[in-house]
C-alpha cells in the first residue's frame, strides 16, 4: 500500500467536498437499508459525521504508525455487533467510504489511487476478520 497516494487522494476529496458524510451514508443505506434504523436518533447527522471522522483517523493511523487502529477496529467490530451490525456489514463500511471517494474524484481517481486503496482495504479486512487472523505490525 502506498500511504502517500492514499493521503493525496484524501486531500483531493477534501478539496472537492467539505463534508462527504451524507454521500457516504447515502451509499451505505442504499447497500444496507436495514442499517438506517440504527441512526434514527441521529437527527443532525453528528453521529454519522463522528463515525466517518473516526474511520478517516483509522485510515491515517493504519497507513502510518499503526499506534491504535487495529485495536480500535477489533473493539468496534464487537461494539457494532452488540448494536445489531453484523461483522460482514461492518467490514463493508470501509469499502463504502472508498467507493464514495472514488465517485467524488471521478476522472481524477487514478489507477495508482485505486491500487493503494485496494491494498489498504485488503489489510483492513484481515483486521476486521478477527484477532486470530490479523498480523499487525
Amino acid at each position: 500500500m502506498d500511504a502517500d497516494l492514499i493521503t493525496e487522494s484524501l486531500e483531493r476529496v477534501a478539496e472537492r467536498c467539505a463534508d462527504p458524510t451524507p454521500l457516504v451514508y447515502e451509499r451505505l443505506f442504499a447497500q444496507n437499508p436495514d442499517m438506517r434504523a440504527l441512526f434514527v436518533r441521529d437527527t443532525d447527522d453528528s453521529v454519522k459525521g463522528q463515525m466517518l471522522y473516526q474511520v478517516l483517523e483509522v485510515f491515517l493511523d493504519f497507513i502510518g504508525r499503526r499506534a491504535y487502529s487495529a485495536n480500535l477496529i477489533a473493539c468496534e467490530v464487537v461494539n457494532h455487533e452488540n448494536l445489531g451490525v453484523p461483522p460482514a456489514v461492518f467490514a463493508t463500511f470501509f469499502a463504502t467510504v472508498v467507493e464514495t471517494f472514488r465517485e467524488l474524484l471521478g476522472e481524477d481517481w487514478t489507477l495508482a489511487y485505486d491500487q493503494a486503496w485496494r491494498g489498504l482495504l485488503a489489510e483492513l479486512a484481515v483486521v476486521v476478520a478477527g484477532p486470530m487472523t490479523a498480523k499487525v505490525a
